[in-house]
């Protein structure tokens, strides 16, 4: 049958609070223009994020119940030690509350100023990280890939003609790490792959420079690799996220995505004295090694999680639903981020609304107009996020695209509800030319697009 369902019923809803225009208009006016400061009350379909926004299990909350809240050693963090193991394979691993303190970790440890670590495309956090400690973060996708409407099967892969001139121009010792991202989030979730992640673990290795995944989304990568890599399609999905990490060194992994809980991450290594070190940190800043900042209830959760993800008729089911999101619009005319990612559909503001310029932020302006319009909540990655600084001139220069990111979160909406966002955006294309830009108004020095306040031009 042509049909995919949702491999799973539904036990427990969450009610909607439907808004009109009128008071999205006063909401926003009151939030200033940022969608991260709108009360998720008053939204009413919210594709901000998939990170930490999935519905979860009966297992997973049967595991909340069974947690272990011992502090040290405890029955769950064993339960999710070993299933981490059994799927990444690595010897060290080490909880953390969410992705971002594993990155926090890892790059505090590896990294010192004049550092260069390169990646397919570093994400918002990661990025903030590396730059944090005076390293800089260095894009190498391919060209190809930055062009929205070209279709590729794996418009996530690194250019690794790229990778090796930069370690001959940086030269290695300025190298701590090479690292990859899979899915490609802030690419337009696109998958990486294998053919390329063991051609960027051979450079790694030829160099002896650690290389790192960021594997927030390793199942959906895994699964499309199954899908579009030849020698894969008989495969299963675990199979082939073993191999997937036999190529590294070591991964960091927000839990709040492919792990299909609410809070929680990792860091993973094979080396014993660099975890050593890591877990020094950890102590200092995140917790106990066993524990590292999450209930037990969390750990048990994730454990039961990182089964589930695997499962083959769920990642069926998530692959083409975000698909059919993508292909409706784009049929109807709307630009996006060929072909449909992952976890996430990206509609290309700068091709959408030509008549603003990249100064005044489309993807901004085309996300406030969803809201306005319909209630939905989605994420600005374009110059807001991504924009760099002429180190010169200082004049900001803009990022390579400017999307706005609509991320579905998981398990958590129906088909109705993808249909009331097709419809919403189509009705949004049909008026686009009456779309406004925006300034900034105040911002913060890293990671802008959390706190800054706008104004409608």
């Amino acid at each position: 049958m042509s049909v995919i369902i949702e491999p799973f019923k539904i036990k427990s809803v969450e009610p909607i609070r439907m808004t009109t225009r009128a008071e999205r208009e006063e909401l926003l006016r009151a939030a200033g223009y940022n969608l991260f400061l709108v009360n998720s009350d008053d939204v009413l379909i919210d594709l901000l994020t998939d990170s930490g926004t999935s519905a979860m299990s009966s297992e997973q909350w049967a595991g909340i119940m069974r947690g272990d809240e011992a502090y040290a050693c405890s029955k769950s963090w064993y339960r999710m030690r070993d299933a981490i193991r059994d799927i990444f394979g690595f010897e060290h691993v080490i909880p953390t509350h969410q992705g971002r303190a594993a990155e926090r970790i890892l790059f505090s440890i590896m990294c010192k100023k004049g550092d260069v670590v390169p990646n397919n495309t570093h994400f918002d956090t990661t990025r903030a990280n590396v730059e944090f400690n005076g390293a800089e973060a260095l894009d190498l996708l391919k060209a190809e890939a930055l062009n929205p409407a070209a279709i590729l099967p794996f418009k996530g892969d690194m250019d690794v003609q790229a990778l090796e001139k930069v370690i001959a121009e940086k030269g290695r010792e300025r190298i701590p790490l090479i690292m990859i991202t899979i899915t490609n989030n802030s690419g337009g979730g696109q998958p990486v792959s294998m053919a390329n992640i063991r051609a960027v673990s051979a450079v790694a290795k030829k160099y002896n420079i650690p290389f790192y995944i960021d594997a927030c989304r390793f199942a959906e990568n895994a699964w499309f690799i199954k899908l579009r890599e030849p020698g894969y399609a008989d495969k299963p999905v675990k199979e082939i996220a073993r191999e997937i990490f036999s190529y590294a060194d070591g991964c960091t992994m927000s839990a709040k995505k492919d792990a299909l809980v609410n809070i929680g991450g990792f860091l993973c290594t094979n080396d014993s004295k660099l975890a050593g070190a890591q877990r020094d940190l950890l102590i200092l800043t995140e917790g106990f090694p066993t524990y590292g900042g999450l209930a037990g209830r969390d750990l048990e959760a994730i454990a039961i999680g990182l089964t589930e993800v695997l499962n083959e008729d769920y990642l069926r089911y998530r692959i083409a639903s975000t698909e059919y999101l993508g292909r409706h619009i784009a049929d109807a005319g709307v630009p996006i981020v060929q072909p449909p990612g992952g976890h996430a559909i990206y509609i290309d503001a700068k091709a959408m609304l030509p008549h603003i310029p990249v100064e005044q932020y489309p993807g901004q302006a085309l996300s406030i107009e969803l809201y306005l319009a319909a209630g939905i909540r989605s994420v600005e990655i374009g110059s807001v996020m991504f924009a760099r600084k002429d180190a010169v001139t200082g004049k900001e220069l803009p990022a390579p695209m400017e999307l706005v990111r609509l991320a579905i979160p998981r398990r958590v909406y129906t088909q109705s509800h993808i249909d009331y966002v097709v419809e919403s955006i189509l009705e949004v294309n049909a008026h686009k030319e009456r779309i406004r830009g925006v300034r900034i108004v105040k911002q913060a020095p890293f990671l802008r697009h959390f706190s800054a306040s706008f104004a409608l031009i």
